[in-house]
């Protein structure tokens, strides 16, 4: 059936505007003050709090305690004008999702929805930020299983540009944002191409463009940092402007690289340029070379555990164990989930620190993975992270273990105080349906 002009139109606008209905309405600023108690609390420090208790007011903690001193509690519910029972419930701190595109990508297969890369090659002045989009549909769907923070990243090029990290709880870019531009995004010259796909691999080659790639970026570092030492005033280049706050160690620099000689030329670059906060992103390797990294303080952000071994001598579950093997050996690190559809599929960040979990990390390791040493790596861990009196109130409540999906169901949340709005339209359409044959809702 052939469709006319008009017909075009209205189709495109009926898909649009289903495209970002439904989207819930960002919490209402804390005026009351708010007591949950009962809980188990996992601070994202390692300490966990059994029958515990959490107060805020204005949007931060103003206590934490532990249900051994239940005397106190009892007298500290008079302070506060709501208390809550969450007996038998766990509470986190808000999970944090780094290098990822949700906000700005939404339907991977609609080009028109995707606003995660700029034309050019040395991108270090774009900004992802100003691309946020807090309707997105599909960070709906992530909040309710317990990701109320992102660091939103650009894709593409040699350097992307600049991430920052915001809620997902906002109006607009302007109120999300939590830390604007905390690092630039490099994604480092490849010594091996590697060619075909996961499941028809074939030989690796060595990459012939390599010296020139890698000399290329050491000229593009070299300029800009004389033009950024440079004591008498210059003509004005963007570019350069951008990498001030980097050589001046105010904004990290996160190399992508997964491959272990890639790894060590990352460090080496690192160190020639004197950067002084270098962030490893992917480092499939990372575990081959951990004395290099904690040598030099480096963090790695660990990409996506559910995925094969780098090579074939490699143990079938080497990915998964790579958090406890950087864990052992004293190197910090995070979870990330970047990969094919990552903006839908960061909705599954607290079962890849189950994953982890089940590969030899504690159950607060591995919840620090995708808090506290998140909020470490992006230089936030003085907002958020962990459950710690004059944090900001970003939590969450779980009937059961969050990092479980069996268990992992999100019954209350809070961005700053604020209460989150846990529905999407996943949920409503279960409900919709649910209520015609009568059956219970979620």
């Amino acid at each position: 059936m052939k469709l006319n002009a008009f017909a075009c139109i209205f189709l495109l606008v009926f898909i649009t505007g289903n495209l970002f209905s439904q989207v819930p309405s960002p919490g209402v600023k804390q005026t009351k003050s708010i007591m949950l108690w009962g809980a188990t609390m996992h601070l994202g420090d390692g300490t966990v709090l059994k029958n515990g208790a959490i107060g805020f007011k204005e949007g931060k903690i103003t206590f934490v305690m532990s249900g051994d001193d239940l005397q106190k509690v009892k007298l500290k519910k008079d302070e506060y004008d709501t208390t809550i029972d969450v007996t038998g419930k766990h509470i986190y701190p808000s999970f944090i999702a780094t290098n990822s595109t949700l906000g700005i990508g939404e339907v991977e297969s609609v080009k028109a929805t995707l606003d995660f890369a700029e034309i050019g090659t040395y991108n270090p002045h774009v900004r992802a930020l100003i691309a946020f989009n807090t309707d997105s549909k599909v960070a709906s769907t992530v909040r309710t299983n317990g990701v109320l923070y992102i660091q939103v990243t650009p894709r593409d090029g040699v350097i992307s540009g600049k991430s920052s990290v915001v809620s997902l709880d906002a109006w607009n870019w302007e109120d999300a944002v939590l830390r604007t531009d905390d690092g630039i995004h490099v994604n480092f010259p490849n010594m091996i191409q590697r060619h075909g796909w996961w499941a028809e691999p074939e030989p690796s080659s060595n990459n012939a463009k390599y010296d020139e790639q890698i000399n290329e970026l050491k000229k593009f570092f070299t300029e800009a940092k004389y033009y950024c030492d440079a004591p008498e005033k210059q003509e004005t280049n963007l570019r350069f402007e951008a990498m001030r706050p980097v050589f001046a160690g105010k904004a990290n620099v996160y190399i992508h690289a997964d491959y272990v000689k890639d790894i060590i030329a990352a460090v080496n670059f690192s160190k020639a340029f004197g950067l002084k906060k270098t962030v490893i992103v992917g480092g499939k390797d990372s575990w081959k070379v951990t004395s290099l990294l904690k040598q030099n303080n480096i963090a790695v952000m660990v990409n996506r555990l559910h995925d094969l071994p780098g090579a074939e001598q490699e143990d079938i579950d080497q990915a998964y164990k790579l958090p406890y093997l950087l864990q052992k050996d004293s190197v910090l690190f995070c979870l990330q989930n970047q990969g094919d559809m990552e903006g839908m599929n960061t909705r599954n960040l607290p079962f890849l620190a189950g994953t982890a979990c089940a590969y030899g990390l504690t159950q607060e390791q591995a919840i620090a993975s995708i808090t506290l040493n998140a909020a470490k790596i992006l230089g936030v861990d003085d907002k958020i992270g962990s459950l710690k009196v004059g944090k900001n109130a970003s939590i969450i409540i779980s009937n059961g273990d969050a990092l479980d999906i069996r268990t992992n169901n999100i019954t209350m949340a809070f961005v700053d105080g604020r209460q989150v709005a846990l529905t999407n339209p996943q949920i409503e359409l279960y409900n919709k349906y649910m209520n015609k044959y009568n059956l219970p809702n979620k």
